[in-house]
């Protein structure tokens, strides 16, 4: 999810509150060690389920709130079930500071910035729903941690240039304002992240890295005390030098690449930081100069039949496809949209077809969805193409099945017309990001099983199996299949 960055004009003219809630005390940057040098780990991540039933609008809710929020070797086992008619989101659990203290974080690969609540935190959330105990930050209390200050080149290059009334013993403040009103503000410390890095074959042990992170003095919004399903902050994956891929390869730590697999029928899943070297995969490029992972689509396909549709309406969009785990549904531009629509409709001419809720197509059928409807093929640049099941992108509501393309022409202009593929395409894909050659992959997989990462600097390969972490959160029961959505809460996560 990406966020709106009103960086200098915004902290300029909040600049003495915020201020206010920094220790003014003369902080470096330097002499934290990065750890043993090891391209592969792994955090451990939870999928939580909701106990509440969603109605569609709710679905469309989730999505535009998640689209407000993105026009912004370590292996993480994954929990949950990736699919439009369950609720819930990933999280993880890493350590931080010394001696090492728990945290769980949303996982997010649409924003850059990983905070945490901080000791001083009024509005911050005391309890979650989630079974989890809430811990808050506190610099005193790590002996590795450290005030960054503001002019430090950390600070400097994350807000553009120099802070206003900035002097050598003020740290460095941040404010983050969402999509959707939500923010987060406080200051940057720096301070020691453990994570546990793949040793051998389904082995780990444990590693850290110095990080640079927020430390969330005042929250508003949904981050705010009154959300149930509260975590302790954000892990963020985007391709910003300020997030924690970006800070941990800088340091020697990683390699710029990741992988997720989303378990759509078990629950579970992959995701791990490292080369990916079995299976192989096919990579497009990404688009460049994009804050998002975004890729050029270049055709669509209905069955055997490709839509009728000019060049131009791929190459009129500078943003791309961007794809994005944390959004549920899948979002297509109006002439693609009605195209596909109509040709997937073809299939079952005697159907009755209704408009729930005025954006979704329904209908009643009682036969199998992969023999009585076609397979949806989208191309890419490279050659590289992704399949959609049509038990991927129907999904039962109130004794109908709705379909979950969706039209991104009825969008607010700043949306209109976006093309954003989410969890109904991207689950049960192994989804690999190569930034450092800036290209990304995808295959289908059981991802249930594991794969294989190769350590760059020993060339060792090992095994990375797929992980499913258990909580005091019971599941939703099986019966329940209202069209209930993944609940980013403020951002995406990966964390569904």
């Amino acid at each position: 999810m990406a966020v709106n960055r009103a960086w200098v004009t915004l902290l300029d003219s909040v600049a003495s509150v915020l201020f206010s809630l920094l220790f003014l005390v003369t902080t470096t940057t330097e002499g934290i060690s990065s750890g043993v040098y090891n391209s592969s780990g792994f955090f451990s991540l939870k999928y939580s389920f909701s106990d509440q039933e969603r109605s569609l609008s709710v679905l469309k809710a989730h999505d535009t709130q998640r689209q407000l929020q993105i026009l912004a070797g370590v292996d993480l086992p994954l929990g949950g079930i990736g699919r439009p008619d369950t609720v819930g989101l990933y999280y993880a659990k890493i350590g931080i500071g010394t001696p090492s203290k728990d945290y769980y974080v949303q996982v997010d690969t649409g924003s850059d910035l990983m905070w945490v609540n901080c000791i001083q935190c009024r509005e911050c959330p005391r309890r979650s729903s989630l079974g989890i105990d809430l811990t808050f930050y506190d610099v005193e209390d790590s002996d590795s941690g450290k005030l960054v200050s503001c002019d430090n080149q950390f600070c400097l290059e994350i807000n553009e240039g120099p802070l206003s009334g900035c002097t050598a013993n003020m740290s460095c403040p941040y404010l983050e304002i969402y999509g959707d009103g939500s923010s987060t503000a406080g200051y940057f410390v720096q301070d020691i992240v453990q994570y546990a890095r793949v040793s051998g074959d389904l082995q780990t042990t444990t590693a850290n890295g110095s990080v640079i992170f927020g430390c969330g003095a005042r929250q508003s919004g949904d981050l705010g005390s009154s959300n149930g399903a509260a975590l302790d902050g954000i892990l963020g994956f985007g391709k910003a030098n300020s997030s924690i891929i970006s800070q941990l390869a800088s340091s020697g730590s990683v390699k710029k690449m990741f992988a997720h697999c989303l378990d759509g029928t078990n629950g579970g899943g992959i995701f791990a930081i490292g080369h990916v070297v079995q299976p192989k995969v096919n990579t497009t490029p990404l688009v460049v100069n994009q804050p998002h992972y975004s890729v050029n689509m270049t055709a669509v396909q209905v069955g055997n039949v490709f839509l009728n549709l000019s060049r131009d309406v791929f190459e009129g969009d500078s943003r791309g496809t961007i794809l994005d785990s944390g959004t549920t549904l899948a979002y297509l531009p109006e002439i693609i949209y009605d195209a596909l629509i109509s040709k997937i409709i073809s299939w079952q001419p005697e159907l009755e077809v209704l408009t729930v809720h005025d954006d979704y197509t329904c209908f009643q059928y009682s036969q199998s969805l992969d023999n009585g409807f076609p397979n949806i093929t989208l191309h890419f640049e490279n050659s590289l193409t992704l399949k959609v099941y049509p038990h991927d992108y129907l999904f039962p509501y109130e004794g109908l099945w709705c379909v979950g393309w969706q039209n991104s022409g009825l969008q607010p202009s700043d949306r209109r017309n976006l093309t954003l593929l989410g969890d109904l395409v991207l689950s049960n894909k192994l989804v690999v990001y190569d930034l450092e050659n800036q290209v990304i992959g995808w295959m289908e997989y059981n991802c249930s099983s594991s794969i294989k990462l190769q350590d760059d600097h020993s060339g060792t390969v090992h095994l990375v199996g797929s992980h499913y972490i258990s909580s005091g959160c019971s599941l939703l029961n099986p019966g329940l299949v209202l069209a209930l959505i993944l609940l980013s809460m403020l951002v995406l996560t990966l964390e569904l």
